[in-house]
């Protein structure tokens, strides 16, 4: 790569040298799709994927990408809030793209309570050394203070079970969006 790579590509990169064949993932912010494929692809036949999105256009479009790839039998795909993952366990990779979805009612976004809710629960679902990744808009309409839940919440993790770190641009014209990662490190 030529440039530095924007927080969804670096979530990425971190994603891949963590999850396996065979394993399980959930992409909490279903969104358009790209997640769920990205983490379908990475499981591969052996594995699974649990998507979340309140939003049925949003499932809707995942659908249709993961059906166009092959890869929709390996998702389950919920309509229901990303605090539902608290129902699953046992998961090596929890993706969260926060804000509202591109392409559908920008009113509807992710909001500061229900993201601590299902950070904690992906939290206590996830193995030992598996990883969360969290990317955090700032620019609109209550971004920045779920952004401001996100790091709150991270900070309290207990140390030696959880390490995180934030990545971020520092010069950027516009608000830029920002990774959060979280990894399991007591076994």
């Amino acid at each position: 790569m030529n440039r530095l790579p924007r927080a969804t590509e670096l979530a990425h990169a971190w994603v891949r040298e963590r999850l396996r064949l065979g394993g399980t993932a959930i992409d909490a912010t279903a969104g358009n799709g790209h997640d769920t494929e990205f983490l379908a692809r990475l499981v591969g036949a052996e594995g699974r994927v649990i998507a979340f999105d309140v939003q049925t256009a949003a499932l809707e479009s995942t659908r249709v990408r993961l059906e166009q790839a092959g890869l929709l039998d390996r998702v389950s795909l919920r309509q229901e809030s990303h605090e539902r993952i608290a129902a699953e366990s046992g998961f090596d990779v929890v993706m969260f793209n926060l804000g509202y979805c591109p392409g559908t009612d920008k009113a509807v976004i992710t909001g500061a309570e229900s993201t601590v809710r299902a950070l904690a629960a992906a939290a206590a679902g996830l193995r030992p050394g598996g990883l969360i990744t969290v990317v955090c808009y700032t620019g609109h309409p209550g971004g920045a203070e779920e952004a401001k839940a996100v790091l709150a919440w991270t900070r309290g993790l207990e140390p030696g079970r959880f390490r995180a770190m934030r990545c971020e641009m520092l010069v950027q014209t516009d608000p830029a969006p920002f990774l959060v990662a979280m990894e399991r490190v007591d076994g």
